[in-house]
């Protein structure tokens, strides 16, 4: 799949204000994100503390990180509606269509989707398109009706809905990449990969949702019922293997993404988060996410950042 060039958007000199942040609400706040709650979401209790990447660090420009807190609180929502476990799938879409109509100002007084408003308000403050919100919403009406994925690419496909997006609207938000969308995608996309690889037991004993290509599975003996074990089958084993390779290629392409972005405090996130998937890659080769959900300890993850920073300072 091609990527278009990204649309540059105005950053704020620093002799020039900011675009005004997102305004603040009265409503009772999710304990995750810090964000007021509507009445069409499904919080799961997941924040920004169980991401495996930083969201709106202080390597971040100060006047983007409220932006970007909006951006995240959004995505969490309508994620959280689309892995809601007591939801239908026609009331997942349902809600899911109502956050689509307050983002992009088709519905603008429904408090139910208080942050599909606030999310609209940002966006129209820092001139970013909607489109990446509504790819986003795409991903979990998707998820709401497919738990299978036939090949690699019926996998990538998802991924340009579900991952893609977060690194486009950041580009956009921060004025743009002289290599374009690819890099960002190819990260994103290995990202998501990695999520899928550690929670791939969970996925599918509470979502019955299998994110590992099936033709894979075939091809290496692998059962979806391996999933369930105690541990990695040989062949699950084999095709965990195979995804992983597939993240190493993409995050070879990423390692272009920080040189090329126009805000440097950007790059320096970019190559942290680059060498954090570095990590989770060769961490998820080594141990069994089947036997244990496998992470970085917090000694990892600091010393991600600051080899990270380092990668970056010296582009």
């Amino acid at each position: 799949m091609s990527s278009p060039s990204p649309a540059a958007v105005p950053v704020p000199p620093a002799s020039a204000a900011p675009p005004p942040g997102p305004t603040a609400a009265a409503d009772p706040a999710d304990p995750a994100t810090g964000g007021p709650v509507g009445a069409a979401e499904a919080p799961s209790g997941k924040g920004a503390a169980t991401e495996n990447f930083p969201v709106g660090s202080f390597l971040l420009p100060p006047w983007a990180r409220p932006h970007v807190a909006v951006f995240y609180a959004f995505a969490r929502a309508i994620d959280d509606v689309g892995d809601a476990p007591d939801l239908s799938p026609a009331e997942k879409i349902a809600r899911l269509e109502g956050f689509e109509a307050a983002v992009t100002g088709r519905e603008t007084r429904d408090p139910a989707f208080v942050k599909g408003h606030r999310m609209r308000e940002s966006l129209r403050a820092t001139l970013v398109t909607p489109r990446h919100c509504v790819d986003l919403i795409a991903a979990f009406k998707q998820d709401a009706v497919q738990g299978r994925y036939a090949d690699w690419d019926d996998l990538m496909g998802y991924c340009f809905k579900s991952a893609s997006p977060v690194g486009r609207y950041l580009i956009d938000l921060h004025g743009g990449c002289r290599g374009g969308y690819g890099p960002s995608d190819a990260l994103c996309n290995a990202l998501q990969v990695i999520n899928h690889v550690q929670d791939c037991q969970d996925d599918y004993r509470t979502l019955d949702r299998v994110y590992l290509p099936q033709d894979w599975m075939a091809a290496e003996g692998a059962r979806v019922e391996d999933l369930d074990g105690a541990a990695c089958t040989p062949g699950l084993r084999r095709v965990l293997d195979r995804c992983l390779d597939g993240c190493r290629a993409l995050l070879e392409e990423a390692r272009a993404l920080a040189p090329g972005m126009l805000n440097r405090r950007l790059g320096l996130e970019s190559a942290v988060i680059v060498t954090i998937a570095e990590t989770l890659v060769r961490k998820l080769s080594r141990h069994d996410p089947v036997a244990g959900r496998v992470r970085l300890s917090k000694v990892e993850a600091a010393l991600c950042a600051v080899r990270g920073v380092a990668r970056g300072m010296a582009r």
